[in-house]
């Protein structure tokens, strides 16, 4: 067996014995025959250590899979090439800790030492740690690897105890992954490197150059707050990724077949794909029957395979038992619409979206497209990856765009701002960013809060202050008002437009920047409207104001600007509307004849819109006049 085919197998013999129950399932009966023990059924793994690879038992669906999480990709990948198959009872137990023990004899196996360390010679060791009798009273079968890793400087000079039960730490498995993968001498070179972490004053000065070097070779990463945290325990999720990445510095041998790239050539028929190789050649395969597919790095159905994407398939007994998109297919935008998630922020002039399939299509964006979100229109920047959205398409472009649902954004360590939507409540504020999109952000216990230069509670933000917040670890830790907002107004003059008719004897005017203040009107206020004096009732929503206001009150108030509604007439096909939770129609969606062609149109309907003729009629197929009064349907006509 060549050097590449001997790691190969020791990576997946020490995934084996690691990620299917570690040593409790290849080590049970004590001897290292893989026989399961019949008094530790939680740790049975339900894979055999047979040296016939063809008997190993495959198995991509685990009964936790919602527990796997981000690791997912990691534990099916590892699991397609037959390294494991998780627990008896069909789940993977991501969070279970693995222990020393485990990542050592780990170890000695990716290096390809296993038969070495269960031979006799190796068994009988005279170990001279401190609890080398306790390892060999609970662990017999470990002593050989315990010999073997002593011998390949896999313990540091240091070590008086091997300490087989203690969990195994990030800093600790980084470590020997390194060693395994024989680049000690690499890492030692890098003992000076600067680390970025903030916590890196907590890895050893010995230790820096293996974390370094685990990091630059990608086996390893930080966590989102920037911290490395050396000390804390790794889970057998954490251990797939790791071994997943290891596996990918391991030589690769030409005559490995278990893996076959290339283009999907058609969707899948029949229960089979075909797939073009790099040198055009074909190569049919059957899908098993449970099969496992990733498509945007997310679990997907057979159906969301698209021809010409691009794909790597994993096989088992001839069958796929993994396929992974790695770059999905050009879609071609038809008009009409479409519905599904944002894949990421806008980019070069186009969004991205998956669909309900897990398909993608890329959309550009055409220059006066309208966007809707939070039913105020927005830039194409203020959309926000994972918004639910509808998009019509003309002429290959995206003309209308409207969020249905909101993402909710995980705020980045970083600083933001904007303004506050609204009073806190709980334990978040809601920050609208000036491309108006949102974000929500919790508020650490121990935040530190300004308003007019005095630390406050968070119940003294005001909705509507202008505010900078400093997040670290996903939480505000820092939040400062910059510029209050005007609860009361002050003797001075605004501008705006009325937001609606007048209330309780006062207005809301709504100022340029979006912010709104409430201004009580004076029992003589001088209202002016068309240059004539009007009482405060003659005033319309939409009407352009200047207000100026002494001692708190509006005591002048001129229209600048008449609000004018905007009545436009729509003719055409009803393809459908939506109701929303009073029963009411909420948006409707017709189809016109233009220059020739269809094109569908969907608006939002006023809550009082009136039905002129026979609504039994009201059916798709229908020909209806559609009055729209500032963007709003306010009657609907059925003409056949």
């Amino acid at each position: 067996m060549n050097k590449a085919m001997l790691k190969k197998t020791a990576v997946a013999s020490m995934a084996v014995l690691t990620l299917a129950g570690g040593a409790t399932s290849a080590f049970a009966d004590g001897k290292g025959k893989g026989n399961d023990h019949k008094d530790n059924d939680d740790r049975k793994s339900g894979y055999s250590q047979k040296k016939d690879k063809d008997e190993y038992n495959i198995n991509v669906n685990f009964k936790d899979e919602e527990e796997l999480k981000w690791a997912l990709e990691y534990i099916v990948r590892l699991a397609s090439k037959g390294v494991f198959t998780g627990y008896e009872d069909g789940t993977f137990k991501p969070n279970k800790v693995i222990t020393r023990i485990e990542a050592i004899t780990a170890a000695v196996r990716l290096m390809g030492l296993k038969e070495q360390a269960e031979s006799a010679e190796e068994m009988a060791t005279d170990l001279n740690f401190k609890d080398a009798a306790e390892l060999k009273k609970k662990y017999p079968w470990a002593v050989g690897y315990v010999a073997v890793a002593l011998e390949k400087d896999l313990f540091a000079e240091t070590d008086t105890s091997i300490q087989a039960e203690k969990p195994a730490t990030r800093l600790f498995a980084a470590t020997l992954l390194i060693k395994a993968l024989g680049l000690e001498a690499e890492a030692k070179a890098k003992v000076n490197t600067s680390l970025n972490f903030r916590d890196a004053k907590n890895i050893p000065a010995a230790s820096v150059g293996y974390v370094a070097l685990a990091v630059e070779k990608g086996l390893i990463t930080g966590y989102n707050d920037n911290t490395f945290r050396p000390n804390q325990p790794v889970t057998r999720a954490e251990l797939a990724a790791l071994l997943d990445r290891t596996d990918e510095q391991m030589p690769d041998d030409d005559q490995d077949a278990q893996a076959i790239s290339g283009k999907l050539k058609a969707a899948a028929a029949d229960g089979k794909i075909t797939i073009v190789k790099s040198d055009n050649s074909e190569t049919t395969v059957a899908l098993a029957s449970n099969v496992f597919i990733f498509r945007n790095n997310v679990k997907a159905s057979v159906s969301s395979l698209a021809a010409g994407d691009e794909i790597i398939v994993r096989t088992y007994g001839g069958s796929a038992v993994f396929i992974e998109v790695t770059k999905s297919a050009e879609s071609t935008v038809a008009d009409a619409s479409y519905a599904g998630k944002l894949k990421a922020d806008v980019s070069n002039k186009s969004i991205t979206l998956v669909k309900a399939d897990n398909s993608e299509i890329v959309i550009p964006l055409a220059s006066n497209a309208y966007i809707f979100r939070n039913n105020v229109k927005v830039a194409a920047s203020a959309l926000v990856a994972g918004d639910e959205i509808v998009v019509q398409a003309s002429g290959g472009q995206a003309v209308f765009i409207e969020v249905t649902k909101t993402a909710v954004q995980q705020p980045a360590d970083k600083t933001y701002n904007g303004t506050l939507k609204a009073t806190v409540s709980g334990d978040s504020l809601t920050l609208v960013k000036a491309d108006k999109s949102e974000i929500a952000i919790p508020i650490d216990a121990n935040a530190y809060i300004f308003r007019n230069n005095a630390k406050v509670a968070a119940s003294a933000l005001v909705a509507g202050d202008q505010i900078t917040v400093s997040v670290a670890n996903g939480k505000a830790v820092f939040v400062e008002v910059t510029k209050t907002f005007e609860q009361q107004p002050v003797e001075a003059t605004y501008t705006g437009k009325l937001k609606a008719a007048v209330s309780n004897n006062s207005i809301t005017v709504i100022k340029a920047d979006n912010t709104e203040v409430a201004i009580p009107l004076s029992s003589n206020a001088y209202i002016f409207r068309n240059n004539v004096k009007v009482a405060a009732s003659a005033l319309v929503a939409g009407d352009e104001l200047l207000v100026r206001t002494y001692q708190g009150k509006a005591v002048f108030v001129e229209v600048t600007k008449i609000y004018a509604p905007q009545v436009v007439t729509q003719t055409g096909k009803l393809n459908s509307v939506t109701l929303g939770s009073d029963g009411k129609i909420k948006t409707i969606s017709i189809t016109q004849e233009i220059s020739g062609g269809t094109q569908a149109l969907v608006l939002n309907v006023a809550s009082n819109v009136a039905i002129i003729g026979d609504s039994a009629k009201l059916v798709a197929g229908a020909t209806v006049e559609l009055k729209v009064t500032d963007s709003a349907v306010t009657s609907i006509e059925v003409k056949a």
